[in-house]
C-alpha cells in the first residue's frame, strides 16, 4: 500500500461537555439514537436530553447494546428500527458498549460519537473494538473508524464504580512501560515514534493525582484530580493506542504486562480479578524483566498505596500456574510482537522474581 491513515481522537471534557454535542452533530445528521449500557444510560441520560432540548438534534431513543460486545448484537442492533432511522449513532458507556457501537456505525457507515461514562480505559477514543464469543470468550479484534468525536463527562463519570476507575489506573500504568519496552529493538518511523514518545506522559499523571482521583470518585464529586486521571485513561493512552498498532507491521501497544494478565485468564482464580488489577502487577513483571528496579520499586510503593497488586499472591495465583500461563502468552499477538531478547523461560523467571520481590516489599511494610 502506497499510503497509511491515522485518525487522532477529538474529545470534550468536564461536567458541562455535553452542552457541545448539538454543535460538533449537527454537520453529521440530524437523527440520533443512543447505543449503551443500561446502568450508564439511566446517569448520563439526563446530561443529554437537557442538552439537546431545543437543538437541531432529534433523539430518538436509548438501545441497550446487549451486554457485551459480540458480533450478534452488533448485528441485532443493525436491524434494530431506531438504529436504522438514525442519522447518528451515540455509543454510551464502559468499553464494551463502545466497542459495540463503533462495529455498529462501521457497519451501517454511520457517524459515531463516545459517550464513555467510566474511566477505565481508552475503547471511546480508539479504532479497535475488543469481540467476545456469546459464551464470553475472546473472540478477534474489529477495526473500525474513529469516533467523530467523543464526550467525556467527568460528572457522569464521578458517580461510577469505584473499582471501575481503581482498575483504570492499574491498566494505564501499562502503556509508558509497554510502548517504550516493545519498541526497544526497532528504528521507528514516524507515527509509532510519536506513539512511543505520547506514552512517556502516561505515567506521572496516575501516580501524582490517583490517589486524589480515587477519593473524589467515592465522594462522587468531580474534581481537577479526578479530570486529570480520566483524561490519562481515556485519551493519552488511547491516543499511544492509535499511534502504535499496526500489525502486521508494528505493534507495541502492549507486551509483558497484558501477557501476565492473558496468562491469568487460564488459572484457577484468575476471573476474580479485574484486568486492570492484574496488568498493573504485569507492570511490575514487566520492569523487572528490564532490570529497572527503581522504576520498579516506585510502581510498587504506588500499587501498595492503591491497593493494587504487587505479588501473585493478591491475585490468588500460584507459581505451579506460570508454565500455563506462559502457554497463553504464546498464542498472543504480543508474544508474535515481543522484543528480541523476551523468552519463555524470562518471562516465568521476571514472574517468580517480581513475586519473591513483593513478598518482601509486603513483609517490610507489615
Amino acid at each position: 500500500m502506497s499510503f497509511y491513515n491515522v485518525a487522532l481522537p477529538n474529545y470534550s471534557v468536564g461536567a458541562d461537555c455535553y452542552e457541545a454535542v448539538p454543535e460538533f452533530a449537527k454537520p453529521f445528521g440530524k437523527k440520533a439514537v443512543v447505543i449503551g449500557g443500561v446502568t450508564a444510560m439511566s446517569k448520563a441520560r439526563p446530561y443529554l436530553d437537557k442538552a439537546l432540548e431545543g437543538s437541531s438534534v432529534e433523539l430518538l431513543g436509548y438501545v441497550p447494546y446487549g451486554g457485551d460486545s459480540t458480533y450478534e448484537n452488533g448485528d441485532a442492533l443493525k436491524a434494530n428500527p431506531l438504529v436504522q432511522q438514525a442519522d447518528l449513532i451515540f455509543g454510551m458507556g464502559g468499553g464494551r458498549a463502545c466497542d459495540t457501537a463503533k462495529y455498529v456505525a462501521n457497519e451501517l457507515d454511520k457517524p459515531l460519537f463516545t459517550f464513555p461514562t467510566v474511566g477505565s480505559n481508552c475503547a471511546s477514543v480508539t479504532a479497535i473494538s475488543v469481540m467476545y464469543n456469546a459464551d464470553g470468550t475472546f473472540r478477534d479484534y474489529y477495526y473500525p473508524r474513529l469516533a467523530a468525536h467523543t464526550f467525556i463527562n467527568t460528572a457522569v463519570i464521578a458517580d461510577s464504580p469505584e473499582k471501575l476507575l481503581w482498575a483504570g489506573i492499574g491498566d494505564a500504568l501499562s502503556k509508558e512501560a509497554e510502548a517504550v519496552f516493545a519498541s526497544k529493538d526497532d528504528k521507528l518511523s514516524h507515527t509509532p515514534l510519536i506513539g512511543v514518545q505520547v506514552s512517556r506522559v502516561c505515567t506521572a499523571p496516575l501516580v501524582e493525582y490517583g490517589v486524589e482521583a480515587m477519593e473524589s470518585l467515592r465522594a462522587k464529586k468531580d474534581s481537577p484530580a479526578l479530570q486529570q486521571v480520566v483524561l490519562d485513561i481515556i485519551v493519552s493512552t488511547g491516543i499511544v493506542s492509535n499511534l502504535v498498532s499496526h500489525v502486521p507491521e508494528y505493534y507495541y501497544n502492549s507486551t509483558l504486562a497484558h501477557g501476565v494478565y492473558y496468562g491469568s485468564t487460564v488459572t484457577r482464580k484468575g476471573e476474580n480479578h479485574l484486568h486492570g488489577e492484574v496488568v498493573s502487577l504485569g507492570v511490575l513483571c514487566l520492569y523487572t524483566y528490564a532490570k529497572d528496579f527503581a522504576m520498579r520499586d516506585k510502581l510498587m510503593a504506588f500499587n501498595a498505596q492503591m491497593g493494587l497488586p504487587v505479588c501473585f499472591d493478591d491475585v490468588e495465583i500460584d507459581e505451579d500456574e506460570f508454565p500455563a500461563m506462559a502457554d497463553k502468552f504464546e498464542t498472543t499477538v504480543e508474544w508474535a510482537h515481543r522484543p528480541k531478547d523476551v523468552t519463555r523461560e524470562g518471562f516465568i523467571q521476571c514472574m517468580k522474581d517480581q513475586n519473591a520481590a513483593g513478598r518482601v516489599f509486603k513483609e517490610k511494610q507489615a
